[in-house]
């Protein structure tokens, strides 16, 4: 089971961003990175291609950062913590914030 996941808020805990918070957008586990709405805004310059529709120009976009430099928000703290897991009543396991026992799924 994975700390973070698509869509969980989380905060950048390291790097220039630092303290900015926003939503994943996207996981990339096999190099452990994610991307997160407005950190990390690189800029690309773009040429066009032949016979491909594409976007040209000066393109900003966010690039994936890595997976250690974030930590999830827990809803019920406000506050970026540490994950833990536990195991409900009906089996299922779930992802639960250390400081305050709430359940971060």
């Amino acid at each position: 089971m994975n700390r973070v996941r698509k869509g969980d808020l989380v905060e950048v805990i390291s790097g220039n961003d630092r303290g900015v918070r926003g939503q994943i957008q996207r996981v990339l586990p096999t190099k452990q990175r994610v991307v997160v709405q407005g950190v990390r805004i690189v800029k690309k310059h773009q040429r066009r291609t032949p016979g491909v529709r594409t976007q040209t120009g000066i393109i900003e976009f966010e690039a994936p950062i890595h997976a250690s430099n974030v930590m999830p928000v827990c809803p019920a703290c406000d506050k970026a913590v540490r994950v833990g897991y536990a195991v409900q009543a009906n089996g299922t396991k779930v992802r639960v914030c250390r400081a305050c026992e709430g359940i971060l799924d």
